[in-house]
């Protein structure tokens, strides 16, 4: 039996880091979310419209946009090696004060969610995805890190990365995004299925707000 959990272990290892280290080299052709939900449909069989999905090379993304999601969701993103624990700590902190709850999660591990895992909210997922997470960071660069993150992002109904999203919420290019634009794109990022573009809500408006004067602090890769 101990041997048999050793061989499922390794087989395990290194079928996760051939999927890593191919897609250092290749673009995926889909998420794993876009996969389930099409798996999910065909089991259930309910008929299913693919998500919108435009691969585009971090350079044709527009910079604002690359700011905008670092100013958002991941200010220390150049500077951790995948887990940012000051924001951790002070999540922690939120939790002992019982104020409300903020999420810890760094670009890399949204970027290992949206790839390599089906949806839950597990336990174990949450294990799987911190692996992940660390043979992302050991053997990506940060570029390719945000190059897969702004392709593979849930942004809405239907709606799967930068390009997608752009073309949907502005009807342009993802290269082609203002500031302004960037800055309210990211803005529904934590709830995308809840928030609008489209139809932004005062609090949306102030997150944009706050994220245009964050963007200016953020480098370009």
């Amino acid at each position: 039996m101990k041997r048999f959990v050793r061989v499922v272990l390794v087989l395990m290892v290194g079928v996760s880091l051939l999927q890593v280290m191919a897609l250092r080299f290749m673009d995926p052709p889909a998420t794993m979310t876009m996969a389930w939900e099409s798996l999910r449909h065909r089991m259930e069989k309910k008929p299913h419209r693919s998500a919108l999905y435009l691969w585009r090379d971090l350079d044709e993304i527009s910079p604002h946009l690359q700011r905008a999601v670092m100013a958002a969701e991941d200010q220390r993103f150049l500077f951790h090696h995948g887990f940012d624990f000051t924001e951790i700590r002070q999540v922690a902190k939120d939790v002992v004060s019982k104020r409300k709850i903020r999420g810890a999660s760094t670009i890399t591990m949204q970027a290992a969610r949206s790839v390599f895992l089906v949806p839950s909210r597990s336990v174990g997922r949450k294990i799987v995805e911190a692996y992940y997470t660390v043979l992302m960071e050991c053997c990506w660069d940060k570029p390719r890190i945000l190059e897969i993150y702004l392709n593979t992002v849930d942004w809405g109904a239907g709606i799967v990365g930068a390009e997608a999203a752009a073309n949907r919420y502005f009807s342009c290019s993802a290269g082609d995004l203002t500031p302004a634009q960037a800055a309210l794109m990211t803005a529904i990022l934590p709830s995308p299925h809840k928030w609008s573009v489209k139809r932004p809500t005062p609090y949306i408006k102030a997150r944009q707000r706050r994220i245009m004067r964050h963007m200016k602090a953020m480098p370009l890769l």
